[in-house]
């Protein structure tokens, strides 16, 4: 399960599979440096990203 406290670097190692959902949403800082250090709920807020409806997709992703 994704959650908002995850580093978005940590949600791209682990899951893989969601990276085309993150990039869809705005979320194109993947490969930058703070993606290790950025919590997802702090990425979305930057991004201006609704958090629950990001987190919904991606556990969608993962649970399937």
């Amino acid at each position: 399960m994704i959650t908002k406290d995850m580093k978005i670097g940590e949600i791209c190692r682990l899951h893989p599979e969601v990276v085309p959902v993150l990039q869809r949403f705005g979320l194109d800082c993947l490969e930058c440096q703070i993606a290790d250090l950025e919590a997802l709920e702090h990425g979305a807020g930057v991004h201006k990203v609704d958090i629950e409806k990001l987190l919904e997709e991606l556990n969608r992703i993962v649970n399937d």
